[in-house]
């Protein structure tokens, strides 16, 4: 059965004309079922992530910060969202469902978040829209309770996982697979396993090209099992922030890249959302949609 993290809590609310599109997130799940392509049964209502999950990745002094709302202005402003007990209540459903997902695809091959993929957060504060990462804490659990021993994360987003590969520097029982945007933030790049820069106005047919031969050579060579797929959406040409040309359709052969070969080697495959910030928001919620309709068909649920 395809499971599919989602609390109403994902779509947290936010100052008027703030840039960060929290509605997606109501709207991904609402469009999923409006299509017929999910039930409610589907979803799952993640639990909250506790303080000694949340430690395996962060550390204690951040944490502290983070749930008596005393972080600095500074480093606040460097999340860019309005801090709150809500919003951190908000970060641990985030995180806990994205471990949970690997716990399902474990069962049923790929499970989804309707949110996730908050890579820019490192062990010691967050920036970029990012708080607690989510994927780091999966793996970090998955590892440490031997649910699974090789993780691979693959990063599509158009900014680089700057997070991740901090957190998980020098880990060698999981690697980090980053392709973005050369010129775009982070624009400190701590070192991943495997970093991709792409220039500004990376069209489809090159995109493509790199990723369908770049994946099965990692995958054949670090024998994952397990993988995290940051399925962000601002590589679309339409992004605000994205600077690279990728259409639509070829936003979507990305993700079949990725889940078809995931798919054809039998590793469990956990997708989380990433970044999406093209002005219409109807093109983020519809290169999101398609992720989880590929999912659908390519394990045939």
């Amino acid at each position: 059965m395809l499971k599919i993290a989602h609390s109403p809590l994902f779509c947290h609310p936010l100052p008027a004309n703030h840039r960060f599109p929290m509605a997606k997130y109501q709207q991904i799940p609402e469009r999923l079922i409006s299509q017929g392509v999910i039930c409610h049964d589907n979803l799952f209502h993640p639990i909250l992530a506790s303080e000694a999950e949340i430690l395996s990745t962060h550390t204690a002094k951040y944490w502290h910060e983070l749930k008596t709302l005393t972080l600095a202005a500074k480093d606040a402003r460097k999340i860019g969202l309005p801090m709150s007990a809500e919003l951190i209540k908000r970060e641990r459903y985030i995180a806990h469902g994205t471990y949970e997902c690997a716990l399902y695809a474990k069962n049923y091959g790929i499970s989804l978040s309707t949110s996730g993929g908050t890579h820019h957060a490192f062990a010691g504060h967050g920036e970029g829209f990012c708080i607690l990462n989510d994927i780091c804490i999966a793996s970090n659990l998955l590892i440490h309770r031997k649910q699974a021993e090789r993780i691979l994360i693959i990063d599509l987003d158009v900014h680089q996982g700057n997070g991740n590969a901090a957190i998980m520097a020098g880990n060698p029982k999981v690697f980090v697979f980053s392709m973005h945007g050369k010129k775009n933030y982070p624009f400190i790049k701590p070192p991943s396993d495997l970093d991709i820069e792409l220039d500004d106005g990376t069209d489809d047919t090159t995109y493509l090209h790199q990723l369908s031969h770049t994946l099965p050579t990692i995958i054949d060579s670090f024998c994952p099992d397990m993988i995290f797929y940051q399925a962000g959406v601002d590589v679309l040409a339409t992004d605000a922030l994205g600077k690279l040309s990728l259409s639509m359709a070829g936003c979507e052969r990305r993700d079949e890249i990725v889940l078809r070969t995931a798919h054809q080697h039998g590793i469990p495959v956990v997708v989380v959302m990433g970044g999406g910030y093209s002005p219409n928001l109807d093109d983020i919620i519809t290169a999101h949609c398609q992720t989880f309709l590929l999912a659908k068909q390519i394990w045939q649920y």
